[in-house]
């Protein structure tokens, strides 16, 4: 019997065995071979079966896809970008930005004159002192698996959450602040809405912040977060806010806008603010009140910004670029 060539199979079988080809592999060979797997892979079917098999969409999804390809990337990479989110690795991950007061510590839920989480896997929580403390993480998007195109042409969303919660028997102020950071350390997009105080004697609920960065300028490479309080009543000990669950994770854009909301301290779940656009590339006078923070050889002094970019590395020499293919993980 003569061989059969595989591309004599039906289109629809040939369609079916290149869906559990890995994506890696379809973009830098599979697509290469011939004009016939080349028009395969570029059918939106493909893409679609793609996020199916791998459980990213069901069989009744019903919401519009920009770009089928690029959705099952971003679902693909999609994770919580913070590390050591619920303390369960006591502060490892976690820089110490503020120690103020008997300093940062870990306790475990529910704690005293506090109240479970609403998520029974959350076991543990940080908590703050009398003095300021505050926390955070720079996370490099690169080194997480997103390429420069991706981010500057697709510009999926970036959703931010954090949760907190005060002591029944003890007032306290929480703050928290993101930034979206350019490769040269200039903040290009925040999100910084004033500190939020409970009074003392509250029902010690724990509060959701939900915020999204949607159409922000292109040229963003690292998100900076920071969180963290104190108490009210200038009391030793640990009786500031609590903080937990944090989470930054990149989502495809999706069809539809979500209602804003402000950040408050009333006992309600979910906080939820949306972004867009939220600032410019930071070139501000400069204040006496503003050392001058810059970056190895870039010649930018990033005044009036220092308590955001004192926080932040001397950046490594970049790498060579790569083109769109060489960066996808499948």
């Amino acid at each position: 019997m003569a061989p059969v060539s595989i591309n004599e199979l039906p289109e629809n079988i040939l369609l079916e065995v290149l869906t559990h080809v890995p994506a890696r592999q379809l973009l830098l060979h599979c697509r290469l071979v011939c004009s016939l797997w080349r028009d395969l892979i570029d059918l939106v079917t493909l893409w679609k079966r793609k996020c199916l098999h791998e459980g990213f969409i069901t069989e009744d999804w019903d919401q519009p896809v920009a770009d089928w390809k690029i959705f099952f990337f971003l679902c693909s990479l999609r994770r919580n970008l913070l590390r050591n989110p619920c303390a369960e690795e006591d502060m490892t991950s976690w820089r110490i930005d503020s120690n103020g007061g008997d300093h940062w510590k870990v306790e475990s839920l529910p704690g005293d004159h506090g109240t479970d989480f609403p998520d029974s896997r959350v076991k543990k929580y940080f908590v703050t002192s009398f003095a300021m403390c505050l926390k955070s993480q720079l996370v490099d998007l690169k080194a997480e698996g997103y390429w420069e195109e991706l981010l500057d042409t697709f510009r999926p969303d970036i959703v931010v959450k954090d949760w907190f919660a005060a002591r029944a028997d003890c007032g306290c102020t929480y703050r928290i602040r993101v930034h979206l950071v350019s490769a040269d350390y200039i903040v290009l997009a925040s999100f910084e809405p004033p500190p939020v105080t409970i009074d003392q004697w509250n029902d010690a609920t724990w509060n959701e912040v939900s915020y999204t960065f949607s159409d922000y300028p292109p040229g963003v490479r690292h998100i900076l977060f920071q969180h963290g309080g104190k108490d009210t009543q200038f009391w030793a000990g640990w009786y500031g806010p609590r903080v937990t669950n944090s989470s930054i994770i990149i989502s495809p854009k999706m069809a539809g806008s979500r209602p804003p909301a402000l950040l408050s301290p009333r006992p309600q779940r979910v906080v939820s603010v949306e972004g867009r656009a939220c600032g410019h590339p930071a070139h501000l006078p400069r204040s006496r009140e503003s050392p001058r923070v810059g970056t190895k050889g870039s010649g930018w002094k990033g005044v009036g910004l220092w308590p955001v970019l004192t926080l932040l590395p001397t950046p490594s020499p970049e790498p060579g670029s790569s083109d769109f293919i060489e960066h996808q993980d499948h």
